[in-house]
């Protein structure tokens, strides 16, 4: 059970009210993640908003933005997350073998250069939040600077979406996942 309570549309402020009833008519589940966020409305608004744009407006090609996210995921050990993410990475155009192998990925054959770089990226920042030159030097051989700065946000991000879900106890719903996280 969470630590704290979901907060139901008819509990959150106006506008997050709104915002889950749109989501609901075009039937996207209002997620648990949101329904805890909705606990602080400002800081909710800006949260959904910068993940939403993290998911439709990025420049970081989306199967390696997902590869990222699941290994931060997984690092955290936030089943909730990692869940969440294979659904996405799949369509995005991961395959099986990719998610499966990811706790082992330094010595999976499952991966080309530029996942392995975003992999080798992510683990260094996730870990000890700074990656090695080497790792940089890995990856500006095969993103732009734009793409590596995203990337940097969105280990970031999931990371913090990690520590709210963990540190809340945040349950992943029962029901088949229709959203986005």
């Amino acid at each position: 059970m969470a630590r704290v309570a979901y907060a139901d549309k008819n509990d959150a402020d106006p506008k997050t009210r709104e915002l889950f009833e749109s989501w609901e008519a075009n039937g996207v589940q209002v997620l648990n993640l949101y329904r805890v966020i909705a606990k602080t409305p400002e800081i909710a608004k800006q949260f959904m908003r910068l993940g939403h744009r993290i998911l439709t407006k990025g420049k970081l090609p989306v199967k390696l933005r997902e590869l990222a996210i699941l290994l931060v995921g997984q690092l955290a050990q936030a089943p909730y997350e990692f869940t969440k993410h294979i659904k996405i990475g799949i369509a995005a155009g991961l395959r099986h073998e990719q998610v499966e192998v990811l706790p082992f990925w330094r010595s999976a054959k499952a991966y080309d250069p530029a996942e392995r770089a975003v992999l080798r990226f992510t683990d260094e920042v996730s870990r000890g939040y700074r990656a090695s030159d080497e790792a940089f030097a890995e990856l500006k051989a095969h993103l732009n600077e734009e793409q590596i700065t995203e990337l940097a946000i969105v280990i970031g991000y999931y990371e913090m979406v990690c520590r709210v879900l963990e540190s809340l106890q945040v349950e992943t719903e029962s029901e088949e996942f229709k959203g986005i996280s």
